[in-house]
């Protein structure tokens, strides 16, 4: 959930007006720029894309019974994956066999 932010005043021309930073360093146009940068970077990093560049991979959600779920667990404990690899390497495999 994104928090809520109170409303936004008037701009601020940074060159007229001295704003402090929590360090106490002054706050200029260019450093308003990178922190800006940094807060949006922040905000669309995750997961990277497993078809590469920025491109959006679609999540997907399934519901198993708790010994698969178990099962597969299990097996990422021992292979020293991630569950989600796991489990996309078996759906893979599936969709190949069925195709």
């Amino acid at each position: 959930m994104t928090p809520r932010i109170g409303p936004i005043g008037p701009d601020i021309d940074l060159d007229e007006e001295e704003i402090r930073l929590a360090d106490g360093s002054r706050l200029t146009e260019d450093a308003a720029e990178q922190i800006a940068e940094r807060v949006l970077e922040q905000r669309r990093a995750g997961r990277p894309s497993l078809i590469g560049g920025k491109a959006h991979t679609p999540p997907l959600t399934v519901r198993v019974p708790p010994g698969v779920r178990s099962a597969l667990e299990e097996i990422a404990q021992k292979q020293g994956r991630r569950l989600a690899d796991v489990s996309r390497e078996a759906l893979d495999q599936y969709v190949a066999r069925h195709r």
